[in-house]
């Protein structure tokens, strides 16, 4: 069974596991409230007892849309000489960029290393952009940021905060050529997440969520129609995680005849992008909010070293029409600190985020090459009506 035709967008880094038992599901992290170890209560029959999630349309607090930078080849990373200027291209990343930006961002940061300079201006605020800065600061080199827009008016803002590194990273046929490359990529970024967990405000987190089907795995199937078959890549790093686990039938609170247990990393990204503005500040980087609307513009920089990462705004500016921009929209619902598990079924996921509980249609048609950032509020009221039935199905004590 091919892992994304399973679980695709909520816990699309796990692995299969072809047998299970409820005792993996059996403890929900609690590290807000500073027990991880606290056990979910459990109805009479022994099923863990879930806290409902508030699924109401009048709770929504915002609808975002973005546009993920898909490259059929995978992420440009590479360097272009442009008239004086050394500019190291970090871009084009699908729906992996926070998932793969330390990773990305080693090699973009030792590329421009070679170049010898000292001073180095980094075009874009958003993941790529700040890693880009922090590792090249770490490096010992004096960093300004130059941006059009600023946290939280990003792009990488508007994403659901799930450790995805190979979502939407290129398709099937360039997938073996970037094999070794995306494999150096994750696994540097996973390392720095695991040095982040704990910290004040959660900026990265462990959750554990539920996969509900009324349909065996292996006739499930989520991927959008119009979309391009994407590459498989996670098996090169199946020991970073556990294996989602089959829970026996009637052991869940869910009506869902077929249901999975995963665990996967969590960005809180209002906290996690906060954190990573304030650590640059403090480490002397400056940041100077500034549009370029063609390559020449760039000259007139003080930095001799760039490193471009604009995501799909680097098809505006640099001219490459290999960026395909694949649209994405997630509702942001009221937080529920006591929601501490994420969801997900053939048609939606939901990601329980301390800034709040993210909502996204999943299998949709109509976001490949599509462009359009106009926020389409009667999609997510349904897909929040939805979530609200699922809840409404689910078994009380």
């Amino acid at each position: 069974m091919q892992r994304r035709q399973f679980l695709r967008h909520a816990g699309t880094t796990l692995a299969l596991a072809s047998t299970g038992a409820l005792t993996a599901c059996a403890q929900i992290p609690s590290a807000r409230s500073g027990n991880p170890d606290m056990p979910v209560a459990r109805l009479g029959s022994g099923i863990p007892e879930l806290a409902p999630v508030k699924a109401r349309p009048d709770r929504i607090t915002g609808v975002y849309v973005c546009t993920r930078p898909f490259r059929a080849a995978g992420p440009r990373i590479e360097m272009e000489q442009l008239g004086n200027r050394a500019v190291v291209h970090n871009y084009g990343h699908g729906g992996s960029g926070w998932s793969l930006s330390w990773g990305s961002s080693t090699l973009a940061v030792r590329m421009a290393q070679a170049t010898g300079v000292r001073e180095l201006g980094v075009i874009g605020c958003g993941a790529l952009g700040l890693t880009s800065a922090l590792l090249a600061q770490r490096a010992g080199l004096s960093v300004r940021i130059y941006a059009k827009d600023l946290p939280p008016n990003v792009y990488s803002m508007r994403a659901s905060g799930l450790w995805t590194p190979d979502s939407r990273i290129c398709d099937a046929d360039h997938a073996p050529a970037l094999a070794a490359r995306w494999e150096a990529m994750t696994r540097t970024s996973f390392a720095q997440y695991q040095s982040m967990l704990g910290l004040p405000g959660n900026p990265i987190e462990w959750i554990e969520g539920y996969h509900l089907s009324d349909t065996p795995p292996d006739q499930q199937s989520v991927e959008p129609s119009d979309e391009p078959e994407y590459g498989e890549l996670y098996d090169h790093v199946r020991d970073l995680t556990p294996r989602s686990v089959a829970l026996p039938a009637g052991s869940t609170p869910f009506p869902q005849a077929y249901v999975r247990c995963y665990t996967t990393l969590m960005f809180n990204i209002s906290t996690y992008a906060r954190m990573l503005m304030s650590d640059f500040l403090a480490a002397g980087g400056k940041i100077e909010v500034r549009e370029f609307h063609q390559p020449n513009d760039l000259q007139q920089l003080p930095e001799h070293t760039l490193i471009n990462a604009t995501g799909y705004g680097a098809r505006a500016l640099f001219g490459d029409n290999s960026i395909i921009p694949v649209r994405g929209q997630t509702a942001r619902l009221i937080p529920q600190p006591e929601v501490r598990y994420g969801l997900s079924t053939a048609h939606l996921s939901m990601v329980p985020r301390s800034d709040g509980l993210l909502v996204q249609v999943l299998g949709d048609t109509g976001n490949f090459n599509n462009a359009d950032t106009t926020p389409n509020r009667a999609v997510s009221e349904a897909a929040v009506n939805d979530l609200a039935a699922l809840v409404a199905s689910m078994r009380k004590v």
